[in-house]
């Protein structure tokens, strides 16, 4: 089956590519939660939009990435989280709700498949994660989880 990936999808290839993949790892994986589109002879003027778009939000540099790292890591970050009296959270909080608060706060828009924790977090207080900014440039951020 061909297909035109919209997202990343590790092991596979980077949003434009065009791939073949065997007829149910299409079907049932990729198609339905997005991750592609099915190939079509239009589909070229799609694959060049997806380019454009993602040359877009990408980062352009070496250079660009560590100025990126320096305002991460100098940016206050507040992830919001819904917790008992002692401080233990009512579930706990993801590299979604992290890269969510990142773009909250003022700072870039990061896929929350850069963002790295280095345990599960169920309790308030300061806790750090890496964010791979650029390959090989990652930043190490600071943030603050607080009972809201």
């Amino acid at each position: 089956m061909k297909l035109i990936l919209t997202q990343e999808v590790s092991g596979l290839g980077s949003p434009g590519d065009i791939v073949e993949v065997k007829d149910g790892y299409g079907r049932n994986y990729l198609l339905p939660r997005g991750y592609a589109i099915g190939w079509t002879r239009g589909g070229e003027k799609q694959v060049t939009s997806i380019k454009r778009a993602q040359k877009v939000r990408e980062i352009r540099d070496r250079d660009h990435a560590n100025e990126v790292k320096q305002a991460l890591e100098t940016m206050i970050i507040i992830v919001p989280a819904k917790a008992g009296e002692t401080g233990k959270l009512f579930g706990s909080v993801t590299a979604s709700d992290v890269a969510q608060a990142v773009k909250t706060s003022g700072g870039i828009s990061i896929d929350k498949r850069k963002v790295t924790l280095a345990k599960a977090i169920k309790t308030v207080g300061k806790h750090n994660a890496t964010v791979e900014v650029h390959p090989g440039v990652t930043a190490k951020v600071t943030f603050e989880v607080s009972a809201g």
